[in-house]
């Protein structure tokens, strides 16, 4: 497999776990509010924000976590501690974030494999 084909499957994955996943987890999971809630976990993705304070804005070979602000480990902790809050909407934020957290993961082991293609 040539490294383009290895970055379109990176990507597909990526934007899935971003979009496509929510959205099954907001109707499989919540069928009676699920447009409410697949709103909220999309909203979630604000938290890329802090990308447009890097520089360069998008790296293809940068990994987020730890890199961005609110992606910093910090920040997953808190957003993980928010995961026990009674309020429901904020236990769905953090949740929306972890799951935010863990596709940019994923994605920092895609860049990784890449990287070690290209040697």
């Amino acid at each position: 497999m040539d490294v383009n084909t290895i970055k379109i499957i990176q990507t597909s994955i990526h934007y899935s776990l971003h979009l496509v996943l929510p959205f099954i987890i907001a109707f499989v999971f919540y069928r009676k509010n699920w447009r409410q809630i697949f709103s909220i976990l999309l909203l979630t993705m604000l938290v890329d924000l802090d990308h447009l304070i890097a520089s360069p804005i998008f790296d293809p070979n940068r990994c987020s976590i730890g890199f961005h602000p609110l992606h910093s480990y910090y920040a997953i902790a808190f957003y993980a501690i928010l995961l026990f809050q009674k309020n429901n909407i904020i236990r769905i934020i953090s949740f929306g974030l972890l799951l935010h957290m863990a596709t940019d993961y994923h994605d920092c082991f895609w860049i990784n494999y890449i990287n070690s293609y290209n040697q």
